[in-house]
């Protein structure tokens, strides 16, 4: 090779007056959440433009939702071995990279002149916000005292509840005032400060692993097994021939997935991480994050189904805010609870109000929704940012990229799982709102005793030295 990776993504340390400054730690969460609230935004605009790029292209349905579909696969599939690449890379490098492939390949799509061309520039896109999501929640690990670990995820967290609110509405906005090149232009400006703010606001990264090559057989089979779960997920909740392609991929996922760990075990550079599973409560705390995820966006993707026949989209649309902007007051708020009383009451709580609030939507049904989303909402507003902080304390600060990595990996996977299931289950013909509320409940309580019954999860660096 004519160049080194590790001269390529070579770091300086922030700027000077960052480095004297008390309020270092801050500064670099403020400039993380420049990332996190423009990657949320990025996740719910898309949705809106698909109907004008569909005529402008004269695509086919199934050809458009390749637009938003190529985008999800190619995120959770690489942001958890980008995650673990940028333990020896360097967190600082690879995020700002991550903004400036973003911001590039966002230009590229509001100027793609044809669907494919839109799709081929959607997938750097997501290279791009793999970088920026694995390392986001790990740049704020390693430059925040543990002690101050659960607010800053917390203040991190508003910031993508506040990008994902918003999504709808200014997407809706661009693509009214102009058309829906705008959605994706309006990421360059915003891009941009987010690279030189990374370059100069975010500390030079510290605890760095020793450089591994990838075992490039892990790495291609995991990947394999991540894709096609996701297709699998997103084809099982359509009726007919959709559902027995989706279990038959699900399967074939699973068979990969059970090699893939087979391979990991031999090697020494695996894909992923397999010895961050060593540690109970990262376990736990991913395992539970993976049912809030499913059941937050199946929740999300159920509802206007339900409510179809009750209310009008403008109003359905209204209560569903209710849910990102309930999480975004409560995030900042919940940190400082998880630092005060220590992460496990917290996550516990917001669980199991997470689950009296489906249970309320369950037995109220699609006549009155709003209870049961404001339960729900401030389950998870109190559950997400404590859970979170949790798993990120269980790691070596050696290892924060992968386990960064991992964590958003299971967001994207809890949420392809629970908009699968809302629609098998809503969908007519299926078992209807009700019972899906209900058994979301379920999964929930389940959770909640999963993470209780071994033991509470441990307090070290919850903030209680303090």
């Amino acid at each position: 090779m004519g160049f080194s990776l590790t001269r390529v993504f070579a770091e300086r340390p922030a700027a000077a007056w960052v480095q004297r400054s008390p309020r270092a730690p801050w500064i670099a969460v403020a400039t993380v959440c420049t990332g996190a609230f423009m990657g949320q935004l990025d996740a719910s605009i898309v949705s809106l433009a698909l109907p004008p790029m569909q005529r402008e292209f004269h695509a086919t349905a199934g050809g458009i939702e390749w637009v938003a579909l190529s985008y999800l696969l190619t995120l959770v599939a690489l942001v958890a071995p980008i995650g673990r690449a940028s333990d020896w890379l360097g967190r600082k490098s690879v995020y700002t990279f991550g903004f400036a492939v973003f911001t590039l390949a966002s230009a590229a799509c509001a100027l793609a002149p044809n669907l494919w061309t839109l799709i081929a520039f959607r997938i750097i896109q997501a290279i791009g916000a793999a970088m920026l999501q694995a390392n986001s929640v790990a740049l704020i690990a390693t430059s925040v005292p543990r002690d101050l670990l659960s607010k800053a995820i917390g203040v991190q967290g508003a910031a993508q509840a506040v990008g994902l609110a918003l999504g709808p509405t200014v997407g809706g906005l661009l693509v009214s005032l102009g058309d829906w090149r705008w959605i994706f232009a309006i990421n360059v400006p915003f891009g941009i400060i987010g690279i030189i703010a990374g370059w100069y606001l975010l500390p030079q990264s510290h605890s760095l692993a020793q450089r591994s090559r990838t075992d490039p057989i892990s790495l291609l089979s995991f990947i394999s097994a991540i894709v096609l779960a996701m297709l699998g997920l997103s084809l099982i909740g359509h009726p007919g021939s959709g559902i027995t392609i989706g279990a038959v991929l699900i399967g074939v996922a699973v068979l990969v997935g059970l090699f893939f760990g087979w391979q990991a075990r031999r090697s020494t550079a695996p894909a992923l991480a397999l010895s961050l599973f060593a540690h109970r409560d990262f376990s736990r705390g991913i395992l539970s994050g993976l049912v809030s995820y499913a059941v937050l966006f199946g929740v999300l993707f159920a509802v206007p189904i339900a409510a179809s026949t009750h209310t009008s989209p403008a109003t359905t649309g209204l209560l569903l805010t209710t849910l990102p902007v309930i999480l975004a007051v409560l995030a900042a708020p919940a940190g400082f609870l998880a630092h005060r009383f220590g992460y496990s009451p917290v996550t516990l709580i917001g669980l199991g109000l997470a689950a009296v609030g489906l249970i309320l939507l369950g037995a109220i049904g699609s006549s009155s929704l709003l209870p049961g989303l404001v339960v729900l909402g401030i389950g998870s507003g109190l559950f997400t940012p404590a859970n979170n902080a949790s798993i990120m304390a269980s790691v070596d600060p050696v290892e924060a990229g992968s386990a960064s990595g991992t964590l958003n990996m299971t967001r994207g996977l809890g949420t392809a799982l629970g908009v699968s299931a809302a629609t098998l289950l809503v969908h007519p013909g299926g078992a209807g709102f009700s019972f899906t509320m209900y058994l979301f409940a379920a999964v929930a309580a389940i959770a909640v005793l999963g993470a209780s019954i071994p033991g509470l999860q441990s307090r070290r660096s919850s903030g209680r030295q303090s």
